[in-house]
């Protein structure tokens, strides 16, 4: 099908600014509220009588939906054009957080959340592309800059944001904080202007069995990334049903993509190695920036036992150095060879990984400022190169799905990314507690002192000596356990550093197209 002619060739470089302003905004709004949550699930718990189980939809229902809307925002944008999209995802993004925050149980909550996601992820492939399409030459270097601060930011400050407003409000104001920016993209956007035409006639040709299988394919296999820690993956009924669920839609979306008169979603940039490369790459970066993000709340809250307020400002760190990072890889990304960047990048952040691998369960802000601070200068190194790689130099009838399946890659590497640390928690947890416990055996009289002080304490509070001996032993048993539980968080660490250090491999054999010029020779 033929690319309609831009309607943006006349437009003023203020309205394009402002145009993309707006729509990077609306995609940090999206990606920020993935991660508002963690530091607040336990005060969401509780305000909505919830499960342990239960809570943790609050996130997996976002994920799984987001995941599927992505590499659909391609098609979507065609068919309606990139101006309605966005303009009906922010919305409906509006829309579903106002009811996020009047949610009267956690049915209700799971429900507009998965709406949340799904509109959600229709904002952000999209405004790489239109980036893209609005700017040309050097004027392109600002937007893997700005959207790759904007993807990596938002993410990272969303337990900081999200534990600030809790304690300060109440949970409720997480998804109503959204309502007046949301209403003023709705408003504002579609008076700027349209930056492409809609092809509408693209809707009637639509092909739904690729759709469904795409939501399949994508909604099960998030579901069996975020339920498999907690349910001994396949040896769950759901987590093994998911799985083949999922492999089923797998093989139905492939055939339909190769085979369909109009299939939803195009794999042709892959032919290009550099785009394949980068999105290699990109998985390698959701898999650190989700899985650091997470990891450390989890730290604060279950080893220091940190309050949401305590661990927002903790994290916050990571936060200010990646806006530091911003202007300095933007300018790097003009003056040196994008795969020297992006090694740097990949080198800097796996040390920062290394050094939370020396973690202790006295660490606090201040021991977690240096790691915090090199990771978070890092991320932006590795993320503005790996978009220049993915992006330069597409043809522009491609840069839609260009777009889309460079994003999906980096949300499926964050949703890999946390299924493996928290399997590698837990497995790494259950042999360091069996080594301590088998350590304490054989310093059998030691282990007996440390509890027979541990009682006399207990005993200072009641007379009751049997209740002191069971204070003291719950005492061990959680010291025991903390122990453990931080041992297996430097074993996470680590392995993690491993996989950019082994991810520097790839680096080399990338060739990025030139700033703005034609696609390079391995597009062809």
């Amino acid at each position: 099908m033929t690319e309609p002619a831009s309607p943006i060739a006349g437009m003023s470089d203020r309205r394009k600014l402002v145009i993309f302003g707006l729509m990077a905004f609306g995609q940090f709004m999206a990606l920020l509220d993935i991660q508002i949550v963690a530091a607040s699930l336990n005060s969401i718990q509780a305000g909505l009588s919830a499960g342990p189980d239960e809570i943790a939809w609050v996130q997996t229902a976002y994920l799984m939906a987001e995941i599927v809307m992505i590499p659909l925002a391609a098609f979507l944008s065609q068919a309606v054009s990139t101006r309605w999209l966005f303009t009906a995802s922010a919305g409906l993004f509006t829309i579903s957080s106002l009811m996020c925050g009047l949610a009267w149980d956690i049915d209700s909550m799971i429900a507009f959340r998965a709406i949340q996601g799904f509109v959600g992820g229709a904002m952000v492939p999209t405004v790489f592309a239109t980036g893209y399409a609005l700017f040309d030459g050097p004027r392109r270097a600002m937007i893997p800059a700005i959207l790759g601060m904007v993807s990596t930011l938002a993410p990272t400050l969303g337990p900081s944001v999200g534990g600030w407003i809790t304690e300060a409000v109440n949970w409720r104001w997480l998804f109503f904080m959204n309502i007046v920016p949301g209403v003023a993209v709705t408003v504002l956007l579609p008076i700027l202007g349209k930056v492409d035409t809609a092809q509408p006639a693209m809707l009637k040709k639509i092909d739904w069995l690729h759709v469904a299988s795409l939501a399949v394919f994508l909604g099960g296999l998030q579901y069996v990334l975020e339920e498999g820690p907690r349910h001994e993956w396949f040896g769950d009924v759901g987590v093994a049903t998911a799985a083949w669920l999922s492999l089923v839609g797998a093989v139905v979306f492939f055939e339909r993509t190769f085979f369909s008169t109009m299939p939803v979603l195009k794999l042709t940039p892959f032919r290009r190695p550099t785009f394949v490369m980068a999105c290699v790459l990109n998985l390698v970066i959701g898999f650190g920036l989700y899985s650091a993000t997470y990891l450390t709340p989890v730290f604060l809250g279950r080893v220091r036992g940190y309050s949401s307020l305590e661990i927002g400002t903790t994290v916050f760190v990571s936060g200010l150095t990646m806006a530091m990072a911003a202007p300095l890889a933007a300018r790097l990304s003009q003056k040196v060879d994008l795969r020297i960047l992006i090694g740097v990048g990949f080198s800097l952040f796996a040390l920062g990984l290394w050094m939370f691998s020396y973690i202790g369960p006295e660490w606090g802000f201040w021991q977690l400022f240096a790691p915090q601070a090199v990771r978070g200068f890092a991320i932006l190194l590795c993320i503005v190169p790996a978009v220049g790689m993915a992006l330069n130099g597409v043809a522009p009838a491609e840069l839609r799905y260009a777009s889309g399946l460079f994003n999906l890659m980096r949300n499926l590497g964050g949703a890999i990314g946390i299924a493996v640390v928290n399997t590698w928690l837990q497995d790494f947890g259950r042999g360091h507690a069996l080594r301590i416990g088998e350590a304490m055996a054989d310093s059998s009289q030691a282990a007996g002192e440390a509890l027979s002080g541990l009682a006399a304490r207990a005993a200072e509070l009641t007379p009751d000596a049997d209740l002191a001996l069971g204070i003291a032993q719950a005492q061990f048993s959680g010291l025991v356990g903390r122990q453990a539980l931080t041992l297996a968080f430097d074993d996470t660490f680590r392995l993690m550093a491993w996989v950019f250090i082994l991810a520097l491999l790839i680096v080399p054999f990338c060739r990025p197209a030139p700033l703005g010029g034609p696609a390079p020779p391995d597009g062809h």
